[in-house]
C-alpha cells in the first residue's frame, strides 16, 4: 500500500527531469532554414563531443545554434560559417574535418597503422615458416642454416662443431663451388 502511495510522487519527480526546451527560428527564406538545417547536422557541439549542434542540449550548442542563425540571415556563405567555427572551435568542430597537413594524422593515420599491422603479421608469419623448416631437419643441418643466417654467407662457426659435421661441411662447401 506504501508504495502505491509513492508511485505518483515518483512519476512527478521524474517528469520534471525529462523537461526539454526548443528553439524555434524565423527564417527569410526556405533556402536558409535548409541552409541551417545542413550546416547545424555538419558541426560537432564542443561540449557533447559526439552530437551535432542541433541535437546538444547543452548551452555552447544554443549559443552556437543562435550564431549559426544570425550569420545565415546575415547573408554569410557556407564555407565562410565554417570557417568563423573552425577559427573560433578549431577543427573539432567538424564532423568531417579538411584534408590538411594538420588533420593528416586524422586521415592518413589508420591506413598507416593497418599497413603496419600487416607488416608485422607478414614478419611473424615469415619467421614461423622458417622456424616449422628448420624444425623439419637434421640437428646438423639446422646447426649449418643457423651459421649461414648469422653470418651472411661466410661461415665461420661460433659454435665448436664435430669433426663429423666440419666434414660434411666441407663436402657441401665444395659441392657448392662446383655447382
Amino acid at each position: 500500500m506504501k508504495l502505491l502511495s509513492l508511485f505518483p510522487i515518483l512519476l512527478l519527480l521524474i517528469s520534471f527531469t525529462s523537461h526539454a526546451s526548443f528553439e524555434t527560428y524565423e527564417f527569410s527564406t526556405t533556402h536558409n532554414e535548409m541552409r541551417y538545417f545542413k550546416l547545424s547536422k555538419e558541426l560537432r557541439c564542443p561540449t557533447c563531443q559526439n552530437q551535432n549542434i542541433s541535437d546538444s542540449d547543452a548551452p555552447l550548442a544554443a549559443d552556437l545554434r543562435r550564431e549559426l542563425h544570425r550569420m545565415i540571415e546575415e547573408g554569410y556563405q557556407d564555407e565562410a560559417i565554417l570557417d568563423f567555427m573552425v577559427s573560433r572551435f578549431g577543427d573539432f568542430v567538424h564532423y568531417r574535418p579538411r584534408i590538411a597537413p594538420e588533420t593528416y594524422l586524422l586521415w592518413y593515420g589508420p591506413f598507416i597503422l593497418l599497413l603496419g599491422g600487416f607488416g608485422v603479421v607478414f614478419v611473424v608469419a615469415r619467421n614461423r615458416r622458417k622456424r616449422a623448416a628448420l624444425s623439419q631437419l637434421s640437428p646438423s643441418e639446422s646447426k649449418l642454416d643457423e651459421l649461414q643466417d648469422t653470418s651472411n654467407g661466410d661461415i665461420e662457426p661460433s659454435v665448436e662443431l664435430t669433426s663429423e659435421e666440419r666434414v660434411r661441411l666441407e663436402r657441401l662447401l665444395q659441392q657448392d663451388k662446383n655447382q
